[in-house]
């Protein structure tokens, strides 16, 4: 099960369809929120199911996997239990970044910090990397890429400017 329905969960939903033998997205709210396109390309994989106003409940195990997942229909309040072996939570990311606020780093408007191809901010000598930056695809492994690649721009940056 995926659970989210914005880009990020429909994405997932997507890329698992292609290797497990079902995939159920859960949504909270009554749609998706996620871009049509994803929609529509997830709408047309046979081994998929959107339940939308779903309010995720009870994770289920055995002690050593995950067995099922308990959810809540938020229109008809019935409690609905599916079997399943894996779980990708997908809800969204806030970027912990309320500590620039006010401060001269510029943010997106989701409050990311903006970045170069470098990892530099608009500010000179001030560097960032990971998920709390404007690099698409917010994946463990990117963000330790990206953390590699500030670091070195900003050991670059320490060497050019003699500090």
């Amino acid at each position: 099960a995926v659970i989210g329905g914005g880009n990020s969960g429909v994405e997932a939903a997507i890329d698992l369809a292609g290797i497990v033998e079902h995939v159920t997205l859960l949504e909270f709210a009554d749609t998706l929120r996620a871009d049509q396109v994803l929609q529509d390309k997830l709408a047309s994989l046979p081994n998929t199911t959107v339940i939308k106003s779903a309010l995720t409940t009870e994770v289920v195990g055995d002690g050593s996997q995950v067995t099922a997942l308990r959810y809540q229909d938020r229109v008809s309040g019935e409690d609905r239990e599916i079997e399943l072996t894996g779980i990708f939570v997908q809800i969204g990311l806030l970027p912990n970044t309320d500590f620039l606020k006010g401060s001269e780093v510029e943010l997106s408007n989701r409050g990311e910090i903006v970045v170069n191809e470098r990892n530099e901010t608009n500010v000179k000598g001030v560097f960032a990397a990971g998920d709390c930056t404007t690099v698409p695809y917010k994946q463990i492994i990117i963000a330790t890429g990206e953390g590699a690649k500030a670091s070195l721009s900003a050991f670059d940056y320490i060497i050019r400017s003699g500090q």
